[in-house]
Parts: C-alpha cells; structure tokens; sequence
C-alpha cells in the first residue's frame, strides 16, 4: 500500500510514519478550507487570512487522524497484537497490524475504538469553541475549532459505515465472525460491501459534478475509488496469509541455485549471470561442498568501472550475507514474503550451516500462491507487489 515513509516521531511505543502520498492530500485538505469551508462559515476575511486557518485545520485534522489511529493500536497492544507503526497517507492514516485479530471481540474492540476517540475529540474542540466564544477569542480560531470539531464528528461517521476496511466494516466483519466462525468468510463479505460502497461514492461524485459541486465530487470519487480498491487488497491479503502462513519455504524453493565462484571475473558475472538470470542476489561459494562465502548484487558491481571489469574478480566485490538476504529452510512463506518486499524484491537464499541449498524467488513465491489458491477454487490479482 505504502511508497518511500519518512518517520516522523514515536509515540507510546508506536512510530508514526508519513507516506510520500500523505503531500497531495495535505495540499487537497488545506486548499478545500482555505477557498471553500472557511470563507462560507467565516465571511468577510482576507484570502492570506483564510490560507491561515486551512494550514491550521489542516494540521488539526491530521492530529486528530494520528490520536484515532493511537487510539486503536492502544487496544491492539494491550491484546498482544503486533502493531507495526501508524502512517499517514493519501487518505488519512492506518494503524498497521502485524496480523489478524485472534477473536471477534478483539477485533471489535479494535475497531470501535477509533470512532470513540474521534467522538471525543470532536466534543472537545466544540467545547472549546464554545467556550472561547464566551471569552471573546478572534473569530477566525473560533472558526478553525468548530470545523476541527465538525470534521473529527465527521470523521467517526464515516468510519462507522459498514464498509470494509473502515472501522464500520470490520465491526461488521467482527459480527459475521462471531456467528459463522470463519475468519475468511467474514472477511469476503465485509469486503464485498466495502467495495460496493466505494462505487456508491463514485457514482454520486458524477452526480454532484453535474450540480457544481466541483470540490465535493473531487473527494467523494477519491474516497470511493480508494474504498473500492482498499477493500479487495484487505481480502486479498487475508487470502494471502492465509495460504501462506505456516508453509515452509522448503516447500517452493528452487534447488541446485545459481551460485558464482569468487575466482570469476566480473565481466564473466555480468555477461553470463546477470544478464541470464532473473536474480538480484548471487551466492558466491567456494569448494565442492559449496560453502556460502558471500553476496553479490548489481549494485556491488557498480563500484568498479565497466572498462576495468576483466582485472577485478567477484571476491573483490563480494559482501557477506546478512540475515536480510537469507532464510533457513524452515522458514515461514509469509516471512519469507515480508523479508522479500522489506529488501525490495530480490530473492533469498536458502541456507543450512552455512551450506548454500537453494535459492527462492517473488516469482516462485507466488507461483506456489497461485497453485495453492487454485486448489482451493479462489483467486486473486498475484504481483511482486503483494504484501502481508
């Protein structure tokens, strides 16, 4: 789901992230307040002044997303379920789980927590808008606290539609699990309904296009695309743990590798490996019984210039590899498939006492998805992009 994440800081334990992606709404947010909420509620006042008040709203917003995402992985700690950190991206943000909740109750209790929170938070800044009033506080952060507790209200609202992966949904899905006991099921039908909203929104975007409504039909397509789409990738990626998880890598894994001796020259590796083969890690072993010395990438090999690859060999080049590169051959698929993505797609190499046994591609990871989900009568969309 995610590109490149900058951290931004840690909070209870949690890292808050922000996804390159998280720009573009920030901009799409702040524009909205400053050129159409805040000059209809807030008359009158000067368009540097408006700009103001959309910066503030904006980051308002955008702490209150951070506390309703805080908010749910609280409870998911205190039920012992990983949590991998909170990002902010196109959006809003997403508190990321490290797997499924183990109960219907804990995943309702997960789920409503965020909307409570953004109840909460919305009777807040109403109050002290409220109260400022009575103080006399300037007009325009009267006007930033009442859109800030309007939009957290707002916020809870539309979290509690029945639409998976929103917090609705998954109260929804948490039901279904309850009566029919099947994780799977309950997460195929939370889905579906997702998706079927998120076409509902597009569909009312193009009739509040036709009405004028330019700024309105901009968010509602937006958040109906980005439902539709949010809401197959979670079922997808339920089916994939699924099918994934507690399968050895022994399984798939590709014997008698590709493996580079370290006397090669790096002219010879270029042309006659990287050039062949479709890998982005090369073991380099030594001896008849293969004994894993090191790594080479691409990247390695651009340290040397092109016309002095004849006088250089692989041991020159050559790194030792790392745990980053290699698995056991006991190893989780599903572990297998995040150290995959965590290292940018490349392979892994298989290996037992430091004796090189196979090597396992994204390719033969998800060739053995697509044969396992087959035989069970399902589908989904397989890329090198799929992520637990």
């Amino acid at each position: 789901m995610f590109g490149r994440r900058i951290t931004l800081f840690k909070i209870f334990g949690f890292a808050v992230r922000l996804d390159a992606s998280w720009i573009i709404i920030a901009a799409l947010v702040t524009w909205s307040l400053a050129a159409a909420i805040f000059p209809h509620t807030s008359p009158g006042l000067s368009a540097a002044t408006y700009w103001w008040m959309g910066i503030a709203g904006a980051v308002g917003f955008f702490a209150s997303i951070v506390v309703h995402e805080l908010c749910h992985s609280l409870v998911a700690n205190h039920y012992k379920l990983p949590m991998k950190g909170i990002t902010l991206f196109v959006f809003g943000g997403v508190a990321e789980m490290g797997g499924e909740p183990q109960s219907p109750k804990i995943e309702f209790l997960m789920a409503i927590a965020g909307p409570l929170s953004s109840i909460a938070i919305g009777g807040l800044f109403y109050g002290l808008a409220r109260g400022g009033a009575g103080l006399g506080w300037p007009g325009e952060a009267l006007g930033v606290l009442a859109y800030l507790g309007w939009i957290n209200w707002l916020l809870a609202v539309f979290n509690l539609i029945p639409a998976f992966p929103l917090d609705g949904g998954r109260v929804l899905r948490a039901a279904i699990w309850h009566f029919k006991g099947d994780l799977m099921r309950s997460t195929e039908i939370a889905s579906k309904i997702g998706s079927g909203f998120g076409v509902l929104l597009m569909a009312f975007a193009i009739y509040q296009l036709f009405f004028g409504y330019f700024i309105a039909a901009i968010w509602y397509f937006l958040i109906g695309m980005f439902l539709r789409n949010a809401s197959k990738a979670s079922f997808e990626q339920v089916l994939l743990k699924s099918a994934l998880e507690g399968e050895p890598v022994s399984r798939f894994m590709r014997a008698h590798p590709i493996a580079v001796s370290p006397d090669l020259s790096i002219r010879q590796l270029v042309e006659d490996y990287v050039y062949r083969y479709d890998l982005k890690v090369f073991p380099v072993v030594k001896g008849e019984e293969e004994n894993l010395i090191g790594c080479v990438t691409p990247k390695d090999l651009r340290r040397v210039p092109q016309e002095e690859w004849d006088r250089h060999q692989v041991a020159e080049v050559a790194e030792p590899c790392s745990v980053e590169n290699t698995v056991s051959p006991d190893t989780d698929a599903l572990q297998a498939l995040t150290k995959i993505q965590e290292t940018g797609g490349g392979g892994l190499l298989v290996t037992e006492r430091n004796h090189l046994l196979a090597i396992i591609s994204p390719r033969d990871l998800m060739d053995f998805l697509a044969a396992k989900l087959e035989m069970q009568g399902r589908h989904m969309r397989l890329t090198q992009g799929s992520h637990p």
